[in-house]
């Protein structure tokens, strides 16, 4: 348990970047799942749309530090060749 004053306000910090972090990453997945959504129904035009704007959203959460770059960057190329794969 925190006992100096810095460690006890520090906790507080913690807590409110952890929350921040958490809507951040739940956003970030709602908008993955619109894409695999689309992709497992075979919607091409509303999948592309929706990778649009997961990538957004990935790379948003990338800059604000919730995930690595290269996570993000990862995840978007795997969805993007997902996407690309329905064209085949």
């Amino acid at each position: 348990m925190a006992n100096t004053t810095s460690a006890k306000k520090m906790v507080r910090k913690i807590a409110r970047r952890t929350a921040i972090n958490k809507t951040r990453r739940s956003r970030m997945r709602t908008f993955v799942k619109k894409v695999e959504l689309a992709v497992a129904a075979g919607d091409q035009p509303k999948a592309q749309e929706a990778l649009r704007a997961a990538e957004s959203e990935m790379m948003r959460a990338v800059s604000k530090g919730v995930v690595h770059k290269n996570t993000g960057s990862r995840k978007v190329s795997r969805l993007a060749a997902r996407v690309k794969a329905m064209t085949a």
